[in-house]
């Protein structure tokens, strides 16, 4: 459980302290949440902590929201007082969300995470707006943590995101991605401002710090999410990295990038974000090497 200052909790009323710190339960059907359709990220009430997607909620005729699958490490299961249920806790903060059911074959995951609506608070998907001066690319070149390491240092880059493009599921997990699941792979989103730098600036360095020639692998990382892409957004992005494909293989390099029109970036989970910079190491299957 993360550590955290009581201070920064939000303030609960009397009702939801019965709840989330006394480990109470609310009348079936009265909770705001129990109906509640909308897309979004289900958050602890206490401390804002992201706990279910809207994806894996269900109707279950119970009384109170159902989900069959929470936020990878969101939720801690301890034996109820009761000696018989499970509870199920944020574990960021320790409140008290509700029980978990199993084998009541609800859904295929056969999981029933049945929670108060006053343990939740809901937020309704973020808009991401492009600054006037800025593009965004998407590219894939083996391992995302060292694709980031380097993009993010280069100039007129503003933010990058490290996450999953190109499969046919919704919130795919790192788990899933590399048991070959969902069909997604490991990308790489880079925000940029246009009078600092370019696309076609970018797309030459992203061809200098991974191998282009390697099929479904970079280095010691095999398999088809660590595949070479650029997924482009526009036909600009596209015929752009043409040239750029053409100009290698004139020098002599071999190239098995491919070229796949943008679909829905996903952003891997918060670890994955800036892992070398957070953890102090540096890319083992990416290295700088001049093409251009």
């Amino acid at each position: 459980m993360h550590s955290q200052d009581k201070k920064s909790y939000n303030k609960l009323s009397a009702e939801e302290e019965r709840i989330l710190i006394d480990k109470g339960t609310e009348a079936p059907f009265s909770g705001k949440y129990t109906n509640k359709t909308d897309e979004g990220t289900y958050l602890c009430k206490r401390c804002n902590a992201p706990l279910y997607r809207s994806a894996d909620k269900f109707d279950s005729h119970c009384g109170w929201p159902s989900f069959d699958d929470e936020i990878e490490g969101a939720v801690i299961r301890k034996v109820d007082a009761d000696g018989r249920r499970t509870e199920i806790l944020c574990a960021n903060c320790g409140a008290h969300l509700g029980h978990v059911f199993t084998g009541e074959n609800y859904t295929t995951k056969n999981t029933r995470h049945c929670v108060n609506s006053l343990s939740l608070n809901f937020r309704a998907p973020q808009i991401q707006t492009i600054a006037v001066g800025t593009d965004t690319a998407i590219f894939a070149g083996g391992c995302f943590w060292g694709m980031e390491y380097y993009f993010a240092k280069a100039k007129g880059v503003k933010s990058t995101s490290v996450g999953y493009i190109g499969g046919h599921t919704s919130h795919p997990t790192y788990e899933e991605v590399c048991a070959h699941r969902t069909g997604h792979i490991e990308a790489i989103e880079v925000v940029y401002n246009t009078k600092e730098t370019s696309y076609e600036d970018l797309a030459k360095l992203f061809f200098e710090i991974h191998d282009p020639a390697q099929v479904n692998r970079q280095g010691p990382d095999i398999g088809e999410q660590y595949k070479s892409v650029i997924f482009y957004r526009n036909e600009s992005q596209k015929q752009t990295a043409i040239t750029l494909i053409n100009t290698l293989k004139h020098k002599g390099y071999e190239v098995a990038t491919e070229l796949i029109e943008a679909t829905k970036f996903w952003p891997a989970e918060r670890y994955h974000q800036d892992y070398y910079e957070n953890n102090g190491n540096r890319p083992y299957c990416h290295f700088y090497k001049k093409k251009f």
